[in-house]
């Protein structure tokens, strides 16, 4: 019969004193490229350009440039087409990505006042990733027997007899949700001599499948000054919703093992964006623009079931122990700071090109738990900011586009982005942090991404007062991915426990097209 030690999920009504840790606010803190088919087809280098809605997200003055109403909606596909189909992702999925207004009303012979509502998805999160490599006898539960015997799992005591045993329901924080179904089921047994063991690993496979979005409803005023100075200002609510399921195999000396992992995070958040684009030369169409971003400020649920099967019994684990609960919490996150500049040219009505840079210091991000269920109060988690800080740095995105019109009612573009890498070189989930976010982790595996390239491409049709646009996008990166924190015993080697690193990458095609009617 198999063994399955089950952490089921617990839907507690007490407020636990919990954070997230570094990997997964991560992929919360990210965005992608998105928005209406002219944004992206440009690759989104219209912050100074102006005169689309999806500016209102990057560049709130960018609103101002409008001299006429507007209603847009876009949609279109999202593929993963060299990954393989497991764990029930799909590799191709539909997603509604834009729909907004913009009311321009004229408060001056060369002056605008507009009011504009947006939604966009800023973060699609259907991905599926996969891994598989040797171990070379590493495994997920010999790291458990490493913090064990590092004194990072549970509490001591001296039994009747003399001897050094754990209490297993007295866990520290850096025990987390697998060390806590690992360690009383594989590892530790009391009634022998040397209670504490491990199994060696001989390979591992491991899948994961990502869905949900991220939304966003920005609320927009801006306008101009004599054609010269554009405003805007922007407030953002942010939706979030992710899910992942993944299995993680290994082939042990004895059995095999598997793990797996259904976690959701749900929650809001807001921001405040704003910004100005100046025409400096009356005579000359260059302008130049800049913005700032607050951070999203975050507050978050958190659950997950998690499970581990292998060959020989059933066990179940617990959903809680003395530490409190472990499988659903609030956390508060804090995602850094933006800062955008960019620049813009036209030549007469024909040609219009575009240049962004944008800069956000993720190893800024602030990880909190809350502390009042009352009060909504907080504080920050100090390790988990440590770690983040140490394993997370700036990143710089550069956009260019253009757009030229073949003729009146038919314009072509390009765009290319490059995305630096969010993480250090040496960056690793810490597994013996003495945090919360690591005592309700269920998951030991990470993947450090590297920078990401986007190449863009679209068209634009306009017919009276409505108009159609495609575009298409492809995005790649390539990411390190390890099962689990390395760890060296230099006292006695044999318990060395180094993980295999794998090479993956993300490549990503999307289509979009948008409707849009002025008046």
């Amino acid at each position: 019969m198999k063994k399955i030690l089950a952490l089921s999920v617990l839907m507690v009504t007490a407020l636990s004193l919990s954070a997230q840790e570094t990997y997964e606010n991560a992929k919360i803190a990210a965005e992608d490229l998105n928005g209406t088919a002219r944004y992206v087809g440009m690759g989104g280098a219209m912050e100074a350009l102006g005169a689309d809605i999806s500016t209102i997200s990057t560049n709130p003055a960018g609103i101002g440039l409008f001299r006429h109403s507007n209603v847009s909606v876009s949609f279109g596909l999202v593929s993963q087409a060299d990954a393989k189909s497991a764990v029930g992702g799909s590799k191709t999925n539909a997603s509604f990505d834009q729909a907004g207004f913009v009311y321009s009303a004229r408060t001056g012979k060369t002056s605008f006042l507009n009011l504009a509502f947006n939604f966009h998805k800023s973060r699609n999160f259907n991905m599926i990733l996969s891994a598989s490599n040797g171990l070379n006898n590493a495994s997920m539960n010999k790291l458990t027997y490493a913090k064990a015997k590092n004194g990072l799992l549970y509490e001591e005591y001296t039994n009747n007899n003399g001897e050094v045993r754990w209490d297993i329901n007295r866990p520290y924080l850096s025990c987390n949700q697998l060390d806590d179904i690992l360690a009383p089921n594989l590892n530790y047994d009391e009634s022998r001599p040397q209670p504490w063991g491990y199994y060696d690993g001989a390979s591992y496979q491991f899948d994961r499948a990502h869905k949900g979005y991220i939304g966003v409803y920005d609320f927009n005023i801006s306008g101009n000054i004599n054609n010269r100075v554009y405003l805007g200002l922007t407030v953002g609510i942010h939706d979030v919703h992710y899910k992942h399921y993944s299995e993680y195999s290994e082939d042990l000396t004895d059995f095999g093992l598997t793990v797996a992992d259904d976690r959701e995070i749900t929650g809001s958040g807001f921001d405040v964006k704003a910004g100005i684009i100046v025409r400096p030369i009356e005579s000359s169409p260059f302008r130049f623009g800049l913005s700032v971003s607050t951070p999203t400020f975050y507050e978050l649920t958190t659950k997950n079931y998690t499970y581990v099967t292998d060959g020989r019994n059933t066990h179940s684990s617990r959903e809680n122990n003395d530490a409190g609960p472990r499988t659903s919490y609030k956390f508060k996150l804090y995602t850094p700071w933006k800062f955008g500049a960019s620049l813009a040219y036209t030549v007469g009505t024909d040609l219009a090109l575009g240049a962004t840079y944008e800069l956000a210091d993720y190893s800024s991000m602030d990880t909190r738990f809350v502390t009042s269920s009352y009060s909504n109060r907080s504080e920050s988690d100090r390790t988990m900011n440590s770690h983040t800080k140490n394993a997370l740095k700036s990143v710089h995105t550069i956009k260019v586009g253009a757009e030229y019109k073949i003729m009146p009612e038919l314009a072509v573009r390009l765009g290319y982005n490059y995305v630096s890498s969010m993480y250090e070189t040496d960056a690793f989930k810490d597994g013996t942090l003495d945090t919360d976010g690591s005592y309700v982790s269920s998951a030991t595996d990470y993947t450090n991404w590297e920078g990401t390239h986007r190449i863009t491409c679209g068209a634009g049709y306009t017919y009276k007062n409505f108009n159609v646009s495609l575009a298409y996008q492809f995005s790649t990166a390539k990411g390190t991915f390890a099962p689990f924190m390395s760890y060296v015993d230099d006292t006695t080697p044999a318990d060395t426990n180094l993980a295999t690193y794998t090479a993956v990458s993300n490549k990503r095609h999307q289509l979009l097209m948008t409707l849009g009617y002025t008046f």
